[in-house]
């Protein structure tokens, strides 16, 4: 079953790729660069990694990401450097169900990759692989986001929080810090964004129903809904 944290950090994922409806309050709307949740377009403006590799069991590594490519209008040539960079060039023919864990979360975020998107949301892109790959990946994904894409990562492996440029801290689905990691780690007194984690949400809060922005000091502000 799924906690209250992974429920909320998924919901907060799939709000920019799909429609969220929500009774209680009708007439929130989401806008995505230029179209509504849903909207075909966005396609290749959004991309998103699941936590549990998204592919098809039935189809080769190579069928996956070329059917990705098509839904993206990105250019077959994308498709074999993606395999070579994620090193999945040696089981480029293989089912996708015959492949081990950490091969399918591979295949899942090459068919992500494929279009190159804006919008990159990744849950948990790293966790399982080898330090080599993660450290490679890594370094993909802070070139993306230094040419400009925007890149939304939702982790329970607080080593992946602390690659990220700004962190958000969520317990019992609820947000209980902001800020960049070197900020949280100095208003916490800590040296590692898992001690600060720890930290913060056994420290007093500072507001009933808000959260401290490291960003603005210890100034409170209200917290996510």
């Amino acid at each position: 079953d799924q906690g209250p944290q992974q429920r909320q950090r998924q919901r907060r994922q799939r709000n920019p790729a799909v429609v969220q409806l929500d009774e209680r309050t009708p007439d929130h709307q989401l806008a995505v660069p230029g179209a509504g949740p849903g909207h075909p377009q966005l396609r290749r403006t959004v991309a998103y990694m699941t936590q549990t590799a998204s592919v098809y069991a039935d189809l080769s590594v190579r069928e996956n990401i070329h059917y990705f490519a098509r839904l993206a209008g990105a250019s077959t040539v994308r498709v074999k450097d993606l395999l070579d960079q994620l090193g999945l060039d040696t089981h480029a023919s293989a089912l996708a169900g015959t492949l081990s864990g950490g091969q399918l979360s591979r295949v899942s975020l090459a068919c992500a990759l494929v279009g190159d998107p804006e919008i990159l949301v990744l849950d948990e892109p790293t966790v399982g692989q080898d330090p080599l790959l993660r450290a490679e990946l890594w370094d993909e994904f802070r070139a993306r986001a230094d040419a400009g894409t925007t890149i939304l990562v939702s982790s329970h492996v607080m080593d992946e929080a602390a690659r990220c440029h700004e962190v958000l801290l969520l317990r019992d689905g609820e947000a209980v810090g902001r800020g960049t990691p070197a900020s949280l780690l100095a208003r916490t007194g800590t040296s590692d964004v898992e001690s600060a984690f720890v930290a913060r949400i056994t420290a007093p809060r500072t507001m009933a129903g808000c959260l401290v922005d490291e960003r603005n000091g210890d100034k409170p502000v209200p917290a996510a809904q």
